[in-house]
């Protein structure tokens, strides 16, 4: 785990509602939440943003055009 960190401004009535929602249970903090849930978006986009190789864009292109899609 890193343990240089950065300051990130949100608006208080989103922290009141993290702060509500990790409810203090042991070692659960407003800035481990918003970590984690940073984290967790950053997968989604980075997995969402997979690229076709070279090779594997041209078996598309092979299998649509002998399916008849693509000339």
């Amino acid at each position: 785990m890193e343990k240089e960190t950065k300051t990130v401004s949100i608006p208080a009535s989103l922290y009141k509602r993290i702060e509500e929602a990790v409810g203090g249970g042991a070692g659960a903090s407003v800035s481990d939440f918003v970590a984690e849930a940073v984290r967790e978006a950053l997968k989604k986009k980075d997995a969402s943003g997979e690229v076709f190789s070279p090779e594997d864009e041209e078996k598309v292109k092979e299998r649509l055009k002998a399916l008849g899609y693509i000339d």
